[in-house]
C-alpha cells in the first residue's frame, strides 16, 4: 500500500513538471512570432518613372468639304441647252466642253452683222473717196468751206460707223463662241443641274466642279485650342470607313465664329483619300512635348481615381494618389503625385494594401 501511495505521488509530480514545462516553451514561441517581420505577401519588380518626349495632340471633328468649288453657267442668255456632255462623277480637263448651246439664231446675226460691216467699209470708201477729190480742187475755190467740212465730216463719220459695226460683229463672235461651256481647270463633276432642251438664263447653273479633285478637312476649335495650331502642323484622321488619312493644316481661320466662339481649322487632304460631304474624326500634332511616364500597369484604378503603389523601407509599400494625362502605346503620363526618383511597383498594385511587404525582384527603369 505504501508503495502504491510513493508511485502515485512521483507520477504526480512528473505530470506537473511536464506541463509547466509545456507551458513554458509555448510561451516563449509565441513571444518570439510577434517579434518577427510580417511575411511577404507578392514578389513585384520596382520601376521608376522614365521621362520621355511625347507629340502633343489636338482631337477634333468636323466635315470633309471641297478645296474649290467651280460653278459652270453660260455667260450669254435665251439660248437652248443643245449638249450636256458629261454626268456626275466625270474627271475634266481645263478647257474640255462641258456643254453646248444652241447658236442658230447667233450664226444669224453674226452674217448680218459681217453684212453691216461691209456696207460701212464701202461707205468709208466712198466717204474717202469724195474726200480726196474734193481736196484735189480746195485751192480752184470750185468748193466753198462749208462743202469741204461736210466732206469731213462725212469721211468721219463713215469711219466711226465701220468701227461700231466691227464692235458689233466681234460681240456676236464673243456671244457664238460663249455657247461652248467648257472648264475653267482640272475638276471632278460633283453636281449636274442643267436639263437638255432647256432655255437658260446667263449665270444659270449647269455643273458644279470640284477643283482640282482636291477635299480638305475642316474641324471646330475653341479658343484655347486654335491657338496651339499652325500653319504645316500634320493631321491624322479617320473616315467613316475606318481609314487613316493623313493632313497638313492649310490655313487656321482668323476669327472665331460670334454665334458657337469656335474658328475653323483648314486640313489639305490627298486627292481621292476622301470624298466631300464625310465627317470624320482625328489629330492635330502640335509637336512634342516632355512627359514623365509610368506603364499602364502600374496605375491602379480605385473609387475613380488613380493610384500608384510606392516601395519604402522595409519593403512595405503605401499608395500614393496621381493625376494622369497622354496615353501613348501602353504608357501613361502622371502630372503630378511622383517624381522621377520614385520606386513604383512595376504591376500586380491591385492586390496590395498600405502596409503590405513584397519581395522586390528586380528594379527597372519603367522602360
Amino acid at each position: 500500500m505504501n508503495k502504491l501511495r510513493i508511485g502515485a505521488a512521483t507520477a504526480a509530480v512528473l505530470l506537473a513538471l511536464g506541463t509547466a514545462a509545456w507551458s513554458l516553451r509555448a510561451s516563449g514561441a509565441g513571444h518570439t512570432d510577434a517579434s518577427a517581420p510580417a511575411p511577404s505577401v507578392l514578389t513585384v519588380e520596382v520601376i521608376v518613372p522614365q521621362q520621355q518626349s511625347w507629340p502633343q495632340s489636338v482631337q477634333a471633328s468636323g466635315s470633309i468639304t471641297p478645296w474649290q468649288e467651280i460653278i459652270v453657267s453660260p455667260e450669254t442668255g435665251g439660248l437652248r441647252i443643245a449638249e450636256l456632255l458629261v454626268d456626275v462623277g466625270a474627271v475634266v480637263k481645263r478647257g474640255q466642253l462641258l456643254a453646248r448651246l444652241a447658236d442658230d439664231s447667233l450664226q444669224a446675226d453674226l452674217r448680218k452683222q459681217q453684212a453691216a460691216v461691209a456696207q460701212a467699209q464701202a461707205n468709208l470708201y466712198q466717204a474717202m473717196s469724195n474726200l480726196q477729190r474734193a481736196r484735189m480742187v480746195d485751192g480752184s475755190g470750185a468748193l466753198s468751206a462749208q462743202k469741204m467740212e461736210e466732206y469731213r465730216i462725212a469721211e468721219a463719220t463713215s469711219r466711226a460707223s465701220l468701227d461700231s459695226a466691227r464692235a458689233d460683229l466681234d460681240s456676236t463672235r464673243l456671244k457664238l463662241s460663249q455657247t461652248r461651256i467648257v472648264a475653267v481647270d482640272d475638276g471632278v463633276v460633283s453636281s449636274k443641274s442643267g436639263v437638255l432642251g432647256n432655255v437658260v438664263a446667263a449665270g444659270t447653273e449647269l455643273y458644279r466642279l470640284v477643283r482640282q479633285g482636291k477635299v480638305e478637312w475642316r474641324p471646330e476649335l475653341d479658343a484655347r485650342q486654335v491657338s496651339t495650331v499652325h500653319t504645316g502642323q500634320s493631321a491624322r484622321l479617320t473616315l467613316p470607313g475606318g481609314e487613316q488619312v493623313a493632313g497638313q493644316v492649310r490655313l487656321v481661320a482668323p476669327t472665331l465664329s460670334a454665334t458657337t466662339g469656335r474658328a475653323t481649322v483648314y486640313v489639305s487632304l490627298p486627292a481621292g483619300a476622301a470624298r466631300a460631304g464625310m465627317f470624320a474624326n482625328g489629330t492635330i500634332e502640335l509637336g512634342a512635348q516632355p512627359a514623365l511616364t509610368l506603364p499602364q500597369s502600374a496605375i491602379v484604378m480605385r473609387d475613380g481615381r488613380a493610384y500608384v503603389y510606392l516601395v519604402g523601407s522595409g519593403s512595405q509599400v503605401t499608395s500614393r494618389a496621381v493625376s494622369t494625362g497622354r496615353r501613348h502605346g501602353d504608357r501613361i503620363e502622371v502630372l503630378s503625385g511622383v517624381d522621377a526618383s520614385a520606386r513604383v511597383v512595376a504591376s500586380g498594385g491591385a492586390f496590395l494594401s498600405d502596409g503590405a511587404r513584397v519581395t522586390v525582384a528586380s528594379v527597372g527603369s519603367a522602360s
